[in-house]
């Protein structure tokens, strides 16, 4: 399916957008399966250490996020040019760059995770359980890379069905390991990272399985196309500006669970809890962003500025509709979920002190959630990495005038004004991204 086979309309959207908004939705209940199970244990140290061990393996492993968010923006666009040779290489390099990335942080993993855990101040039993935790994950590097690949080009031909199946199997596998290990064979927190090692390679094999129909073709052995030096350079200087985007975003949000872990276990422990709110916002949020991405993509891919529109504002609607709906969930039930996802009272008590920050969160980051989808569909992305740029300036300026004064509550505050800097600042570039556009009919 694409724009030049039929109209964009609300059906449409969705049909793209609600398996994203479903598999995206079963990331963050990993993590939330995850704090849960060794929270069962009634202690905070286990949920501190798998809060930092998977936000330090995932904020490296998002670094290489920009293989995903590349892939979808160009693929996109191929597929409204109508270049299939070019659809499939984009399929390749995401594959090879993927495997190759993760065989380095094998490598690198000793000094790479060594520094990491050095910049967190906390308890020497988290950092110890911590560092288990990553020894085992690291191993899944090449699979869990190469998969931001596939993922980007299957959304890309709008094959959002294909994503929500690989992900409900990874996830599925982990959650069942994660019961398994941890609650029967008692391996705690090195129970809860092999179970995810093991999902990801197994999500990689099924991947390649979803991805055959861009191997069918003798297109993918092109390797004059593959490795083509103008479409390698412009792919690199797509890839570099989200990479130094993703690097802003991710130091932002690293230092935030690093600066909470200054305080105690139990406010370390309560953010992990509370993250996992963040997260499932987020990743819902995600749903139709990516599918701004595609649609935005192949609008421009056909130069077509009237669908460029349509597919901008008719994602967004969706997108804002959502993040009203998780706010007043969180207002709600809020409480309950936190009694669900740990057993320790301290934990508890002070996770329900910072729980409004967690309705006002999807509220405030709407806008910069879908302005990443539209602007990555586009490849705008020197403007993505200069506003992120600012927006991070912000947030260091946040931290600078409310942590000392306010503590936790300071740190929460400057998230979440991170997250409005990020859409304000975006919002002043889309007119003029809009209007780069050629206008032609369908």
């Amino acid at each position: 399916m694409n724009l030049s086979s039929t109209t964009l309309t609300h059906k449409r959207v969705l049909s793209v957008a609600i398996p994203i908004v479903l598999a995206n939705a079963t990331i963050p209940i990993l993590g939330a399966v995850d704090t849960a199970v060794v929270g069962q244990m009634g202690l905070a140290a286990p949920i501190g250490a798998v809060g930092i061990g998977a936000i330090i393996i995932s904020a490296i492993y998002w670094l290489f996020g920009f293989l995903r968010m590349g892939t979808t923006g160009l693929t996109a666009q191929a597929i409204g040019s109508n270049d299939r040779l070019e659809t499939s290489a984009l399929l390749v390099r995401g594959i090879l760059i993927g495997i190759f990335a993760g065989l380095i942080l094998i490598i690198a993993q000793i000094p790479l995770f060594s520094g990491a855990l050095a910049l967190a101040p906390a308890s020497f039993e988290v950092e110890s359980l911590a560092q288990e935790y990553l020894n085992i994950r690291v191993y899944s590097a090449p699979a869990a890379i190469a998969i931001f690949g596939i993922a980007g080009w299957l959304i890309a031909k709008e094959r959002t069905r294909a994503v929500l199946v690989l992900m409900l199997l990874i996830n599925t596998v982990n959650i069942v390991l994660d019961f398994l290990f941890v609650l029967k064979l008692g391996w705690g927190v090195e129970g809860v990272a092999l179970a995810t090692l093991i999902a990801e390679w197994i999500g990689l094999l099924f991947g390649l399985w979803l991805a055959r129909e861009g191997f069918k073709k003798g297109y993918w052995r092109n390797w004059v196309q593959i490795f083509d030096r103008a479409r390698l350079i412009k792919m690199a200087k797509v890839n570099s500006d989200i990479l130094i985007r993703s690097v802003l975003l991710e130091i932002a949000f690293v230092s935030f669970l690093f600066l909470g872990s200054s305080f105690d276990d139990a406010t370390l422990a309560a953010n992990q809890v509370l993250i996992q709110f963040l997260n499932i916002t987020a990743y819902t949020m995600d749903g139709f962003a990516f599918a701004a991405e595609a649609l935005v993509g192949q609008a421009l891919g056909s130069k077509n500025r009237l669908m460029f529109r349509k597919s901008a504002i008719m994602t967004s609607q969706w997108g804002f509709g959502s993040v009203i709906v998780m706010a007043i969930i969180f207002a709600v039930f809020g409480s309950n979920i936190i009694d669900v996802m740990t057993t320790a009272e301290d934990v508890r008590e002070v996770s329900r002190e910072y729980l409004p920050w967690m309705v006002l969160a999807p509220l405030v980051g709407a806008a910069a959630w879908m302005l990443d989808g539209i602007f990555i569909g586009a490849t705008r992305t020197a403007d993505m990495r200069n506003m992120m740029f600012i927006s991070f300036c912000v947030y260091l300026l946040m931290l600078a005038l409310l942590l000392p004064r306010y503590e936790n509550h300071g740190l929460w505050a400057a998230l979440i004004i991170f997250s409005i800097a990020r859409g304000v600042t975006l919002g002043f570039k889309y007119p003029k991204l809009e209007a780069s556009v050629e206008n032609k009919s369908i």
